[in-house]
């Protein structure tokens, strides 16, 4: 066989046996910390200019305006546990389209599009920050999209964490869909559903804005044991609070 074939052939072999990297999510790497961090992500790809925008998110929520808010009403159910550690947290869970999970608030329905992990909080409420909190972004029709934050705080087990925790992947990757096992989100949610509302952005690049925010009152209790295992990965993922720039916090009664 010529040289040529033979080249060939070793390239298209090692196109079999060499295994693909996890395709990137971001195509410009960012941090929480240091030159590529919160203070620098509007200046690290024009594509996250909106990290300078005037409706960023998290926020520290003081002096919301009281106001006759409709219920959050969350139909969420068991479903295939399909999680990933991209990163920039340990855990993120992924739903298709169709999933059947759902938030509606005032005639908009929203579906659950993943939920992550953050430690601490992100948000802070009248100057307090939390162990941590969680984030469940939707998507309603008219490509709307709306974020529910449920803040976290030691105390007992949650036994939703620790059916989580058992499958958290260890290092960043792919995703990875868990055979037979079924996890409810409802499982992380506080029984009082009221909460303060506004209009913000994603909490990470590329920070788009056009969020509704609905950040519940009543924290979850996890244990200091979960906390610590999540922290042993991402001791600190969070962006700080950012400005609110004349935005109006509303809060439900």
């Amino acid at each position: 066989m010529r040289k040529l074939d033979l080249t060939f052939v070793f390239l298209v072999a090692a196109a079999f046996l060499v295994p693909a990297a996890p395709r990137a999510q971001w195509k410009t790497p960012w941090s929480y910390a240091g030159k590529d961090g919160p203070s620098h992500w509007a200046n690290l790809d024009p594509a996250y200019a909106a990290c300078n925008g005037k409706e960023q998110s998290p926020i520290d929520i003081r002096n919301a305006v009281k106001a006759d808010l409709p219920t959050l009403q969350f139909e969420f159910k068991n479903g295939p546990l399909n999680i990933i550690n991209n990163g920039y947290t340990a855990v993120r869970l992924d739903y298709a389209a169709g999933n059947g999970n759902f938030v509606t608030v005032g005639g908009e329905r929203y579906e659950l599009t993943q939920f992550h992990f953050h430690r601490p909080s992100e948000e802070y409420i009248h100057g307090k920050q939390y162990d941590m909190v969680i984030h469940f972004m939707l998507r309603g029709g008219g490509g709307k999209v709306a974020g529910v934050a449920v803040l976290v705080k030691a105390g007992h087990a949650n036994d939703t964490v620790r059916e989580l925790w058992k499958y958290m992947p260890k290092t960043a990757g792919k995703d990875h869909l868990i055979p037979g096992v079924a996890v409810n989100p409802a499982g992380l949610l506080p029984r009082n559903t009221a909460y303060y509302m506004y209009a913000g952005s994603v909490t990470a690049p590329p920070c788009t804005e056009g969020v509704t925010w609905f950040v519940l009152k009543t924290p979850v209790s996890v244990s200091q044991q979960q906390i610590d295992a999540f922290t042993k990965l991402y001791p600190h993922d969070v962006r700080p609070p950012q400005p609110l720039d004349g935005r109006i916090v509303k809060e439900s009664n």
